[in-house]
């Protein structure tokens, strides 16, 4: 792993603590998300990494633009779910973030895709924690706001064949 990627995990890992994602650590998680996006390159797997970090732990996006960048930290913030009073005003706010995203920052909505698709992975395993048909309601709407033709179209193959009721 180089220097950025290692700052970018080794930073995610402390600012989450003892998180956890399930009965795991957190860690479990960002390095998945973070696999699925080797293909996308390295500034793709860095925002892997700290995808959650302004959503999920105190530090905040001027944090992140001072220890990676601007650029870093805008596609951080296009990730991060907006505030709202409940889950569903989030996604809803975050999807027309998502639906806004233009082409020079596109890199946010593979690293959205990706992000859900770990989750979807970890869902469809079952088990007491699985939010499949959570994400099964929300997945037209934030299809609708993430995806673009040509994008990760592998990424959405997977993603809506996870999501397509077993019948």
């Amino acid at each position: 792993m180089n220097d950025a990627l290692t700052r970018a995990r080794a930073f995610a890992v402390l600012t989450h603590g003892e998180q956890k994602y399930g009965d795991q650590p957190y860690s479990v998680h960002l390095d998945a998300v973070v696999e699925i996006l080797v293909p996308f390159g390295e500034e793709a797997r860095v925002v892997g990494y700290l995808h959650d970090v302004a959503e999920d732990t105190p530090v905040t996006l001027e944090t992140l633009r001072d220890e990676f960048g601007e650029r870093v930290a805008k596609l951080v913030g296009l990730v991060t779910d907006e505030p709202g009073k409940n889950r569903r005003e989030r996604k809803a706010r975050t999807n027309a973030k998502l639906a806004a995203v233009g082409a020079e920052d596109a890199l946010a909505l593979i690293v959205k895709a990706a992000d859900r698709l770990a989750n979807l992975r970890a869902s469809a395993k079952g088990g007491p924690d699985s939010k499949l048909g959570m994400y099964r309601r929300e997945h037209p709407e934030f299809r609708q706001a993430a995806f673009r033709p040509g994008l990760c179209d592998d990424l959405w193959r997977e993603i809506d064949e996870i999501i397509s009721p077993r019948v």
